[in-house]
């Protein structure tokens, strides 16, 4: 892997997002959009880089939101069909969601019968979140159909005496997952809930879909939806995040120190509690420009962080040389749940963030103390 542009005048901690590498994935999207007539929304809950929005519009057919501010945000910089799903709307909310929002998902029955009167007046197109009771992954944080979970309506507390006004069901049950997962999954919802998608106008099935990933069955994917599509005569939606920026950003940071308590341990100026959550939360290893997993190299470090917490570590990891103080680590694949998870423990300040197009580097956005001041 080679970067195209220069790290030698950048302040690190920073974000860079390589504008070549997200058009590759965004022509990967819209691409399945040409083939099936179905719609892509980008999940903004994985990427909300908004000064990018009007790039991923020429693609993309509009956002989805997990909540107030995203919808508003994608209202503002996408302005195209914004959608939304919250598994409790915020009645304070719920007026200005109805003035941006062209579709609006509830999570119950309940939801939907507070709500109805509102949504119908305005005449918006409404959802029903399902829960299909089918997992297709072993992370339980991330997993909507785990026993117990909060997320969307069940067979048996499904009432079709309710639904009146419904225009289209939502099913969000994957994580980085291929077609096949999700092709069981829609088979498992058909048998419970197939019946009901023939008076729908549209089906929304979520996330999760790794549809930029090198080995993913895009061929397996067009024939699901236009088979969907054919047979219930309704739009089928997709709201990928991550697959829209999938190895398109960089993370980069500087060694400040290496000391030796037993091994070998790199002091980064950034942080894995601060920058890149999903580090600590999945766990997960992020790939490193001219590392490897520890161990497959000469030389091995512990790659750490500058807050005081102990945990706070990215992972061991190996290189053809050794490390020295000043040299810089590039982290790839940082575009997706970074900076939208990015916060100020300790007082570490925010990266800035970076786009690169054709070797030329510019600045999104900076930031100081005044942000961290003015959060709390």
């Amino acid at each position: 892997m080679d970067l195209n542009f220069d790290l030698t005048n950048l302040k690190t901690p920073c974000y860079v997002i390589d504008v070549g590498l997200l058009k590759q994935n965004l022509i990967k999207l819209s691409d399945i959009i040409k083939k099936t007539n179905c719609k892509i929304l980008l999940a903004q809950k994985a990427f909300s880089c908004y000064k990018l929005y009007p790039l991923i519009g020429e693609y993309l057919n509009g956002t989805t939101a997990s909540g107030f501010f995203e919808a508003k945000l994608g209202f503002e910089e996408m302005k195209k069909e914004n959608h939304i799903f919250s598994p409790s709307y915020n009645e304070q909310e719920f007026d200005e969601i109805l003035k941006i929002c062209d579709h609006i998902v509830f999570n119950s029955l309940k939801q939907w019968e507070k709500f109805k009167d509102k949504t119908l007046t305005a005449k918006k197109s409404a959802g029903l979140r399902i829960n299909p009771e089918y997992s297709t992954q072993e992370h339980s944080l991330y997993d909507p159909c785990a026993p117990f979970s909060r997320f969307g309506v069940t067979f048996s507390n499904f009432d079709e005496t309710k639904i009146e006004g419904i225009e289209g069901l939502h099913i969000h049950c994957l994580c980085e997952q291929n077609c096949d997962a999700l092709e069981n999954t829609f088979n498992a919802f058909e048998k419970n809930f197939g019946k009901y998608l023939y008076n729908m106008k549209w089906l929304n099935l979520g996330g999760g879909h790794h549809i930029t990933r090198n080995d993913y069955d895009t061929e397996r994917l067009i024939n699901l939806i236009n088979r969907i599509q054919n047979k219930y005569g309704i739009t089928v939606y997709l709201e990928p995040g991550e697959a829209a920026v999938l190895n398109c950003g960089y993370l980069i940071s500087t060694v400040k120190e290496i000391v030796n308590n037993g091994m070998k341990i790199a002091i980064l100026d950034t942080s894995a509690a601060c920058h890149m959550p999903d580090v600590l939360e999945m766990p997960y290893r992020p790939p490193i420009l001219n590392g490897d997993i520890a161990g497959k190299k000469e030389f091995t470090y512990r790659l750490s962080s500058v807050t005081c917490l102990a945990g706070d570590i990215i992972g061991d990891y190996s290189f053809d040389k050794p490390l020295s103080e000043n040299d810089k680590i590039v982290l790839c694949d940082m575009a997706l749940y970074t900076m939208v998870k990015n916060n100020t423990f300790n007082g570490i300040n925010l990266p800035s963030i970076y786009s690169s197009e054709k070797g030329k580097i510019k600045l999104i956005n900076e930031f100081n103390y005044e942000d961290f001041k003015s959060r709390l």
